[in-house]
């Protein structure tokens, strides 16, 4: 693949590019199609070749819609004459209906039939993806005051994945990200603390470990992962004793089967709640701890198991959560695409059910190589 092929929206480049998304050469040979797509295509050159069919892509939720530029992409990359295709398309970010139709292609099926399930596939992750970030975003809204939210779904999936599903996590609304990868399609870095191995090469010394890490990256805002002692609200003392202003952050992430040392101390504030993990009442514990000896500053970094309906509840509650992060609930890849053949030559011919639905938001993409 020598050539860049540019996507143009109404004559303003405005779409990523096949460089972006580094295709895998095969996809040309079929090696990533149904075969059914495949065999279908080998018929059509033989027995049908001189028909123009309109192939049109939706899926059956409310939805934001991503994977378009990717998918444009792919086919002006591997279909055979892209340049005498007819493409319409909304755009990544847009939000979309159920059943609306998101992105057509007129041209002779044998030319680009075969790519179809790997247009849904595209469509399908990254709008599941794009989506389920909105909805999280905007979960952390429901105070009225915008919460970061940092997408930690480095270790929920295949590592292949990163650098689309942190541009489609972007595309709904996450501006921080935990790897390198995630951001390369929108030209950012990641971002990122310490670990729990980190501390645990200084036998869970918070202190020591996080003078040594704001000896080696000054630059960054100092923030301190506190739940590795299983007592929060000592540890995280005990790092704001010690780095008082410079401290910015710390992060609460205890495992949902642990109770921590808070709840031991204090029996009489155990009630009708569940104690384990990261939970509301640990986090008002650990906030008032702070406030009270004088660190206001430092903000309460939340993560573990977290997703739209938990940080909408922590929201509504009042919890004093600053910044969340999420990983696995955002890979949920629940939004399936279906291509459809609903015109042949013009006229209307599709599968019971499937009508040929026009969408008057759809915009003209032209082909243009670089």
């Amino acid at each position: 693949m020598k050539k860049e092929i540019q996507l143009k929206l109404e004559g303003e480049i405005k779409r990523l590019t096949n460089r972006t998304f580094k295709f895998d050469e095969r996809i040309g040979e079929g090696w990533f199609s149904a075969v059914y797509f495949l065999k279908t295509k080998k018929i059509v050159e033989n027995y049908r070749p001189n028909h123009t069919v309109t192939m049109q892509f939706f899926q059956k939720e409310h939805a934001v819609l991503c994977g378009t530029d990717e998918a444009i992409a792919l086919v002006q990359t591997f279909a055979e004459s892209p340049e005498e295709l007819e493409i319409y398309s909304l755009e990544d970010g847009d939000k979309v209906e159920p059943f609306e139709t998101v992105l057509t292609i007129t041209g002779p099926y044998q030319n680009f039939g075969f790519l179809e399930g790997i247009i849904d596939g595209i469509l399908g992750r990254r709008t599941s993806v794009a989506t389920n970030v909105y909805h999280v975003v905007k979960a952390a809204r429901t105070s009225g005051v915008e919460k970061p939210v940092i997408f930690m779904g480095d270790r929920d999936d295949h590592f292949t994945q990163q650098a689309g599903d942190g541009y489609a996590a972007f595309i709904g609304g996450s501006k921080a990200q935990a790897t390198h990868a995630m951001n390369e399609w929108w030209g950012k870095k990641g971002i990122g603390t310490m670990p729990h191995a980190l501390l645990q090469l200084y036998r869970g010394d918070v202190v020591a470990a996080t003078e040594a890490y704001q000896a080696t990256f000054p630059e960054d805002e100092l923030m301190t992962l506190v739940d590795y002692n299983n007592d929060v609200i000592g540890d995280s003392l005990k790092v704001a004793r010690a780095f008082g202003d410079d401290l910015k952050g710390v992060r609460l992430d205890t495992s949902n089967y642990m109770i921590d040392q808070y709840f031991c101390r204090y029996p009489e504030v155990m009630g009708d709640f569940d104690p384990r993990g990261v939970n509301d009442r640990l986090i008002f514990a650990v906030r008032e701890a702070l406030d009270q000896e004088g660190y206001e500053h430092v903000k309460i970094v939340v993560s573990g198991g977290l997703n739209a309906e938990r940080i909408e509840a922590y929201e509504r509650d009042g919890v004093p959560v600053d910044i969340y992060g999420v990983g696995s609930s955002l890979l949920n890849i629940h939004i399936g695409f279906t291509g459809d053949n609903v015109l042949i030559d013009g006229e209307h011919e599709a599968k019971a059910g499937r009508e040929y639905r026009p969408n008057p938001r759809l915009e003209r993409v032209e082909y243009n190589e670089q």
